[in-house]
Formats: C-alpha cells, structure tokens, sequence
C-alpha cells in the first residue's frame, strides 16, 4: 500500500462496548481543538510562550514518533520519500491539518504547505495575529515522526503560518547539519535540557508573582483587620456608628423599589456614596449611574445639560445632543445640590418627573424616558419652601423617602475604621508603607470636631500618607486644621451631679483655649451667635477690659 492510499476509516477502530479509540494499532482520545487551544492559552499565560512553545513541540515530537514507530509495524517501506508522504497523510487523518495527497512532504526541496491548521486557528481565536510562526505542536510532530522513519535526526521547521496572516503554513524539514546557525535559536526548543531550563525560567517568574500577590493579600488583611465584618458596606462605606447603620439600612430598603430618594445631610458627609449604594442594590444596577452637580452649572446650560438641545437651538450648537436624563435612561440620575436649582428650572425639572419625559431645548416634540431620580442637598429645603424659594410641589415630588446622612462628628464610632480605609487607600496609590494610625493620632481624630466631615478626613488620610515619616501615622504628619475638640468636663462629683451651669462654663472655656481665644471660631463651633458668646465670657468673668490708648 502507498502513503497515498492510506484511509482513516482502516486506521481508526472504535470499540462499541468500551467505547475505547484506536488508530494504527494505538490507543488514541477524542480532544476538542477548543480545549487544546485553552490549554496552550493557559500554558503561555501561566509559564510565558518560551515554555509553552518548548512543552508543545517536544509533546508533538513524542506524538509524531509514537506514530512512526506504529507505522513500522505494519508497513515495510523502502522508500524515504514515501514515509515522508505518509507523514504528511496522517496528521490529516487525524483531523490535525490538512497536507495536499501528492505532497512529497517537509523533506522535498520545496517544503510542504499545509492549511486548516488546528494550531494556527487557535491561536487566532485566543491570542489574535501572531508575530511568529504558531504550529509549535505540528512542527514537533512531524520532527518526531521524520526522525524515527528515517532513522536520521530531522527538524521541521515553519516559515509561513495561518496565524500570521500568510495564506498557508509552509513547513521545511532538514537536519541539525543542514539548518546550520541560522536555525540555532529555533531548534533549541526541540533540546532536552531547554524545556527544563524554560521551565526553571517560568517557575522563577511565577515564584516572583505569588510573592508580589501575597505581600499586597497580607497588605490588605492588614488594613481590613481593623474593620469588623459588618461595619463595611459597599462603595467603602463605613456603618458602625447606630445613625450609619439606620442610614445603610433604609437606603438598602429603599432600593428595592423605584421611588424618588432625597438624601439630605452637610457637604462632605457622603450623600453620592448613598446614592451610589441605593443604585447598586437596585434593579437598574445594570444601567448607568450619572451624577450632576446642579448648583455648579447656570440655568441656562443646567436645562441643556439635564435635558439636551437640538441642532441651532442656541449659539455653538452645531450638532444636536442629548441630555443627562436620556443618557441615564434605565439607570438612575442624581440631581447634586438640588437646592441650588432656580425656580424657572424647577418648573421644568417638576414636568419632567411628573410626565416620566423631557423636551430637548429648540425641539417641540416630548421623549420619554425611564429613570429614577435621587436629589441630594446640604440645604434645609423644608426651610427654603417656608421661604418661597423652593416650590413645594417640586419638594414632595423628590422627597418620596428621605435619607439624612450624618455628619461625622455625630457618628463617632465611624472615625477610627474610616480613616484606617481611607488612610490604606491613599498609601496603595502612593505606593507607601503605612501599617496605621498611632495611638496620640487615633485619639487626635476621634475628638476633631471635622467639620468638613468625610471628605475633610480623606484629605487629612492622603496628607498624613504622603509626609509621614515612618510606617504610621503621628500626630504632626496631620493637617493643621485638623484640631481636637475641647475635653468633655466631668458631669459627676463622686456620687454627686454637677449643675449644667458649670459644665457649659468648662466645656466653652475650654473651646476658647482650644481656639487660642477666637471668640468668632469658637462661636462658630459651639453653633451659637458671637453676641451669646460675649455676654456668656463677660458673665464668667474671663473678658478684660480694653486699656484705651493715647492719642497721639
């Protein structure tokens, strides 16, 4: 029989019983090509393509040699040209490439082309276009199978492939002699001792990375043991404190529904963050979450930017575009500083929310839209609708379920865990070592009044990272105006109650020293008018008299 005549339907037998494959005489498995090209993904992912090549090509050497050495048992052919031949016919057998018949294969002159190969088209799939020859495992195979048949040791080598783009794989097969120095570098994959090396290479590689990953896991844990596991809600937020807690808790509710949320509280203390967790827990988590600071824009723009504008609708709209409320469309829209709106814009905004669509600026006809809206402010708006500046219509309508988030200096419990959080996150982005906080600036922190609240506690974080000194935070890498509040006096003597006069009279003094006598600061921090202060000191009898002064 000649090489040409070889059949894959006599080479291959299936046991019907055991369901065990032979072909030519061997054991062979049934692989998906999807799988052996996960494998090879997986094999230069995990050991770097210098690995994976020398794994692939001497397993194909085996295979290829394996194959000969089933040949030989059942063919006796004399003729070098037509073990080449049959070399080249049944890895087409096998579903492995395809080789023309008449090929007299890698070993003519001329090489041998081979297309739909299994290799090249998985590595298009996981890799995209190659930069080198890919058909690793094929040039092994027929390396190994040339080598045994002809009793010579011959290489295969590719010069074209499928994965680079070229129209067909070109393979060529030589000897070590007869490749020379210009195939040194490619045949080295083919030696015994390079997949060791390539091996010992990777691993080193690998070795390295668990390291690097360990250091930043054991870096983390380090930050996190500081938190207990339920005081950490999503998106960094911090729920120790009671009135946190009842916060977290009612946005969470909240979410399940599609109601309009108005989250109240002091700039800084974290209204987006609600916001943010109000939409993750959602059904619309899927969809966009956009934010827009309504006090940072002019009405003009702001009804714009919320609503969108046509084509020539005001100067410089040269293209039509559309608003933030299409853009959030099956998402939530969070209307920042609603409280700063003007009222010509709240008549607008109340007709969006009420008719669930908005008219772009220049246009007649209405888009509907499908959105949930949360309005946040730092501003009484019951105060503001009092006064006629807010519309009361609008007000109801936003205020379906109110979130008050409170400020930090009335969830004490927070401090600490937030500003370890915050303190990790500013050292991993400035690549520092900081273990924590010592135990004078722990206390230097819990007894802040914070008035800029979170967002004051995150610049002091990302200061005290950048000019700490050693590996934790003291008290002088803290912003200066990051100051303790006064002591709280004592309420008792022994079993006895101090009278309410004496321990306002200590803790306002004590907030003067703490200020170095400002009676402006301190009125500001204790929430009384500078007049109460003055006639409160004057009362104490701690003001002196002013010496008047010659004139000259």
């Amino acid at each position: 029989m000649r090489a040409v005549d070889l059949d894959h339907r006599e080479f291959l037998q299936l046991e019907a019983g055991t369901g065990l494959i032979h072909f030519a005489g061997e054991r062979a498995l049934l692989i998906d090509a999807v799988a052996m090209g996960l494998l090879r993904k997986y094999l230069v992912d995990g050991f770097g393509e210098s690995a994976a090549r020398t794994v692939l090509t001497q397993f194909g050497f085996a295979h290829g040699w394996r194959m000969a050495e089933a040949l030989r048992a059942q063919f006796a052919w004399d003729d070098e040209t037509e073990w080449a031949r049959a070399g080249s016919r049944l890895p087409t057998l096998e579903g492995l490439c395809c080789f023309d018949p008449s090929s007299e294969g890698p070993l003519s002159k001329t090489g041998a082309l081979m297309s739909a190969s299994y290799e090249a088209e998985q590595h298009l799939l996981h890799f995209g276009r190659a930069t080198h020859p890919s058909c690793w495992m094929l040039s092994g195979l027929l390396s190994g199978y040339l080598s045994c048949s002809t009793r010579r040791e011959v290489f295969v080598l590719e010069d074209r492939c499928l994965a680079k783009g070229d129209a067909a794989c070109h393979l060529l097969g030589r000897t070590r002699e007869e490749w020379g120095e210009q195939a040194a570098d490619e045949l080295t994959f083919f030696d015994e001792h390079s997949l060791s090396d390539a091996l010992a290479v990777s691993l080193k590689r690998v070795i390295s990375t668990l390291k690097a990953a360990e250091q930043k896991l054991h870096h983390h844990h380090r930050a996190l043991s500081h938190l207990a596991v339920d005081e950490l809600a999503p998106l960094g937020l911090v729920a120790r404190s009671a009135p946190m807690r009842k916060v977290v808790d009612l946005a969470r509710r909240v979410s399940k529904v599609d109601a309009t949320v108005l989250i109240t509280g002091e700039s800084g203390s974290g209204k987006e963050r609600i916001a943010r967790l109000v939409h993750d827990h959602s059904n619309r988590a899927s969809g966009p979450f956009i934010a827009v600071n309504c006090g940072a824009i002019t009405e003009t723009l702001l009804e714009s930017e919320l609503f969108g504008h046509a084509r020539g609708a005001f100067t410089g709209a040269s293209h039509e575009r559309p608003g933030l409320f299409e853009a959030a469309h099956h998402g939530t829209l969070l209307l920042d500083e609603v409280g700063e709106v003007s009222p010509g814009m709240q008549v607008k905004l109340l007709r969006a929310l009420q008719e669930h669509e908005v008219r772009r600026v220049g246009e007649n006809k209405s888009r509907p839209v499908d959105v949930r809206i949360i309005a946040a402010t730092n501003r009484d708006l019951s105060a503001a609708v009092a006064a006629g500046t807010f519309r009361q219509d609008l007000y109801y309508r936003l205020k379906v379920v109110e979130l008050h988030v409170p400020p930090l200096r009335e969830r004490r419990d927070d401090v600490l865990p937030l500003a370890r959080l915050l303190l990790e996150g500013a050292a991993q982005r400035m690549n520092r070592r900081i273990t924590g906080l010592s135990p004078a600036a722990a206390d230097h922190l819990l007894s802040s009044p914070w008035p800029g609240n979170v967002r004051q506690l995150e610049n002091a974080m990302e200061r005290a990272a950048a000019l700490a000194q050693g590996d934790r935070i003291e008290v002088d890498d803290l912003p200066e105006d990051v100051q303790p509040g006064p002591a709280l006096p004592a309420t008792t003597i022994g079993t006895q109650v101090r009278h309410l006069a004496d321990i306002e009279r200590e803790y306002i003094l004590a907030a003067l020293a703490l200020n170095g006598g400002n009676q402006t600061r301190t009125a500001h921090q204790l929430h009384i008018g500078s007049a109460t202060l003055y006639r409160k000191l004057k009362r104490y009898g701690v003001l002196t008299p002013r010496r008047p002064t010659l004139q000259s």
